[in-house]
């Protein structure tokens, strides 16, 4: 007996999330939460019910804490206030019959003082990543940051699981750690960016404790099939770059997270020629390596069409694919993609993050093309 291949229309169980189809949307920073208590606002309640025909909604990236906060015009999960907010959000997307869970992530050494009431970011280790940050309408390079102390790990992971506990009440389906680029979980695990002695640096299997710690909080505040984390081995950010070490690390914490039967693994593949960098190894795409050392639910992201993604679907290598950029100005992507319908264009990049409706809310919806 023959196995049909699934498409991007297929079911899939994802750990306890029952998605109707593969098409999951991806997390997109679009700076519309303009209020000092990053709280989520009206319109954002809408634009994620817009797209609540994906199989899976993934929230723009939200700050576990005040320490975590690297951008304006962002939202949090770290208050009933914020919780508030929240539902009103995932309300919308559960009643127009889709499904959300909030990405959780910190930047750590990559924000400023001026987004942090005059502290120095938290980070690993006191080294500066050189990021361009943006706040209070202009850029700065992120500082040299503050070595964080074991109480401040700590407390750090014991914000991810308040935030999770939060995600909960505000009814999401589950929660994602965001574990890519240039943000908190990538600095632990960089053998660069952390020089500590303790047990949370040096070795690889000291290097990965935190996320694995972190990752541990969010489960015991829900459940391990609500769990997801997104991680991006083959890019960085600013002076954060893969190394040598790279890909044994991240070998090690994939196998970790596989005794932990997460909802699924999202990795952000690089579109860049990766044969003559330290992640060589990752050159035939970076799902495809770390499947030998995950059984579990794969999501691809990053650069994907329809062919693309059928086509990594057919062979075995993921289980679902991740769309951003499309869904700028595709609410409606998976009944275009499901009918051929061509894509309207992505909106202009001065509506990408902050703004008003414009290239938020307004994109149309392809009926003229229905059958």
């Amino acid at each position: 007996m023959t196995t049909r291949t699934p498409t991007l229309f297929d079911p899939i169980t994802l750990g306890e999330l029952e998605l109707p189809n593969r098409i999951i949307m991806a997390s997109m920073t679009r700076a519309r939460t303009r209020n000092p208590d990053h709280v989520p606002v009206p319109m954002q309640a809408e634009y994620y019910r817009q797209r609540a025909s994906a199989g899976l909604i993934l929230t723009e990236g939200t700050w576990p804490s005040v320490e975590a906060i690297g951008a304006t015009d962002v939202p949090g999960l770290f208050s009933e206030a914020q919780a508030e907010g929240w539902k009103r959000v995932t309300e919308a997307v559960h009643e127009a019959g889709g499904r959300i869970s909030v990405q959780l992530g910190h930047t750590g050494g990559a924000s400023h003082p001026a987004l942090l009431g005059g502290r120095a970011p938290l980070a690993p280790s006191p080294i500066g990543l050189n990021v361009r940050v943006f706040a209070n309408g202009t850029f700065h390079t992120s500082p040299v940051p503050k070595a964080m102390s074991r109480d401040d790990i700590l407390r750090t992971i014991d914000d991810y699981a308040y935030a999770t506990r939060l995600a909960r009440k505000a009814g999401f389906d589950g929660v994602e750690l965001h574990g890519i680029i240039g943000f908190l979980v990538p600095q632990f695990l960089s053998d660069h960016f952390n020089q500590r002695e303790d047990d949370y640096g040096g070795s690889i299997e000291n290097r990965t404790r935190f996320p694995l710690d972190v990752l541990a909080a969010m489960v015991s505040e829900w459940s391990a099939g609500r769990v997801g984390v997104k991680l991006s081995p083959a890019i960085g950010l600013a002076d954060l770059q893969p190394t040598a070490a790279t890909v044994p690390t991240y070998e090690h914490l994939v196998s970790r997270i596989d005794e932990m039967s997460l909802a699924y693994i999202q990795f952000y593949e690089s579109a860049e020629d990766l044969s003559t960098t330290p992640v060589a190894e990752l050159a035939g795409g970076t799902a495809r390596h770390f499947r030998q050392h995950y059984d579990g639910p794969i999501i691809a992201n990053g650069g994907f069409d329809k062919e693309r993604a059928e086509a990594a679907l057919a062979a075995g290598t993921i289980d679902a694919v991740a769309f951003g950029a499309p869904y700028l100005s595709n609410p409606d992507l998976v009944d275009r993609l499901r009918r051929n319908v061509p894509l309207a264009p992505v909106p202009p990049e001065e509506t990408w993050y902050g703004g008003d409706e414009e290239g938020y809310l307004d994109s149309p919806l392809a009926d003229a093309a229905r059958e």
